[in-house]
């Protein structure tokens, strides 16, 4: 142990250690050295908000921070870890750290203080001395360890210091199984960069804000540190992303994910959020927006699960005329109460195009819609509209949208650039907030991160795929159809405005566009030569 450089009188003594047991923030910066990176052992000299914290930490139980990098928070609790087991008796103190090394490093942290304190002053005995654990005769204990599923769970907890919480491993199992540790009176710091919205530390930190758990909430940006100016700032952040100053500088959880679609993009979504002008289905799940206009035409694209699993069956009406969602399902009802249910709302949205995903739950929504005679369900390679009599022989193996590996890389490219480029649009909160959490995994895979759902983005992404892509039903198709129909004129004796070649056809141009693409009566007229054949392809 270190030596004081003067010797103190016993009363003195007898002091300084009741000063110091009764206040940290007095040992801290009294007796407390640290090992700085570039200059080597120093004084622990706190800064206010270090202080606060501190003060947090003792009127608190629970206490979760998120903060910035290089603010000194690990030093920070590790000098009152450090105080706590000298101090007071049988005291059970366990660090949760990411990795090995780091959890090393925090009881580095805890002997470099204890070895240059005065010998004096330090009351209990050392008895355990190892890299990972130091014990004291008076029943205090300090331990680190890494990460792992039953981190903690045999301890009897006084203090649980977990050490970038929201970057462990398998996180939400660990709090659940060491939560019950510390019911008999134990404390909680959880400290952080954010790592994205979603996640059990995001939770519990949005939950602590929310007042809805026990938790006091701490923020702590860069700007809290005295010495940190914008200078500083400027310098440490030049090499970082946009994601990386968020996560490791300003606090920000939304912007600091390895989300699929960027913040602005997320923020924009977030920005055109409204409360559905009706309600309807089962439970209200059934969310309006708009209702169905004669003149539009409307794609309706689902995903569907089991009905009584974690995941939802979730379906999109789109309006191909503008681009918006115009409603939207999300609720837990059996593959063949959904297919009623889609029958029912495509039916009110002009017979929309109906394309649910064709999974082994699909495939039974789409049998129950061929049963219900629902008069147009897309399938692959049809060249019009289905409707009426092709219901009867609806091939299944091609009906619905097939996701596969391939195909749904291309459907959530085509959803990220139709909402990037501000050219579909949804309002529903629902969406938002699955979107927030919808990631880029490990394995460079977008899905939703673990204990959050992706079933309306799923759904959402067919939708996007089906109105910009398929030649049939797409917003590009849509437009320009709408374009030629516009500018065709039909004048009794005349012949303005026909092709060159062009004979003349029965319909007026409101006539053609108050039909939808492919109805089974224009494509007999086509047939029969009473619609030209150079207009063949606009019913396709």
């Amino acid at each position: 142990m270190g030596t004081s450089p003067a010797v103190v009188p016993k009363k003195k003594q007898v002091e300084e250690i009741i000063r110091c047991g009764r206040d940290p923030i007095y040992f801290f910066n009294t007796y407390c050295k640290i090992q700085h990176p570039t200059k080597g052992l120093l004084p622990f000299r706190t800064f206010p908000f270090q202080d606060d914290c501190v003060v947090q930490f003792r009127k608190h139980r629970f206490n979760i921070v998120v903060k910035s990098r290089q603010l000194g928070l690990s030093t920070t609790t590790a000098a009152y870890a450090t105080w706590m087991a000298l101090y007071q008796k049988e005291k059970n103190i366990l660090i949760i750290a990411t990795k090995l090394a780091v959890a090393q490093t925090f009881i580095r942290k805890v002997k470099t203080i204890l070895n240059n304190m005065p010998p004096w002053l330090i009351l209990p005995q050392i008895t355990v001395n190892n890299k990972q654990q130091i014990e004291f005769s008076n029943g205090s204990s300090i331990k680190a360890i890494p990460t792992s599923e039953d981190a903690g769970r045999s301890e009897s907890l006084t203090l649980l210091i977990i050490d970038e919480a929201a970057f462990v491993r398998n996180f939400d199992e660990i709090w659940t199984g060491i939560g019950p540790t510390l019911t008999t009176g134990g404390q909680a710091i959880l400290l952080s960069t954010p790592n994205g919205v979603g996640g059990q530390f995001y939770k519990l930190y949005s939950d602590a804000e929310s007042c809805v758990n026990e938790f006091n909430h701490v923020k702590l940006p860069w700007t809290v540190h005295p010495e940190h100016d914008q200078e500083w700032f400027e310098k440490e952040s030049k090499n970082y992303s946009e994601r990386q100053i968020a996560q490791e500088f300003l606090c920000d959880f939304a912007a600091s994910g390895e989300t699929f679609l960027t913040d602005a993009d997320i923020s924009w979504v977030n920005g055109m959020t409204r409360p559905p002008v009706m309600r309807g289905g089962p439970d209200m799940n059934v969310w309006v927006w708009k209702i169905p206009l004669s003149e539009h035409k409307y794609i309706l694209t689902g995903d569907v699960a089991r009905g009584d699993s974690s995941d939802y069956s979730t379906f999109h009406i789109v309006d191909c005329m503008t681009g918006e969602v115009v409603a939207e399902y999300r609720g837990k009802i059996p593959p063949d109460r959904l297919a009623e249910l889609i029958n029912e709302w495509g039916l009110k949205y002009n017979k929309a195009i109906v394309c649910p995903e064709n999974n082994s739950y699909g495939y039974a929504c789409l049998l129950r819609l061929k049963d219900l005679d629902y008069p147009r369900i897309y399938t692959q390679g049809a060249k019009v509209a289905l409707i009426g009599d092709y219901v009867q022989s609806l091939d299944l193996a091609h009906a619905g949208f097939a996701t596969t590996g391939k195909t749904r890389t291309l459907i959530l490219t085509k959803l990220e650039e139709l909402i990037r480029n501000r050219q579909l649009v949804s309002y529903s909160t629902r969406f938002y907030q699955e979107l927030k959490t919808f990631v880029w995994s490990n394995n460079s895979k977008a899905e939703a991160m673990k204990g959050h759902n992706d079933d309306l983005v799923m759904s959402l992404a067919i939708g996007a795929w089906l109105y910009d892509v398929n030649s049939e039903y797409s917003r590009s198709a849509v437009n320009l159809n709408t374009v030629m129909f516009s500018s065709m004129k039909r004048t009794a004796g005349s012949t303005a405005g026909l092709l060159p070649g062009q004979t003349q056809n029965i319909y007026t141009s409101a006539q053609l566009a108050s039909h939808p693409a492919g109805d089974m009566r224009m494509v007999a007229d086509l047939r029969s030569g009473k619609i030209h054949q150079d207009l063949v392809w606009l019913f396709k």
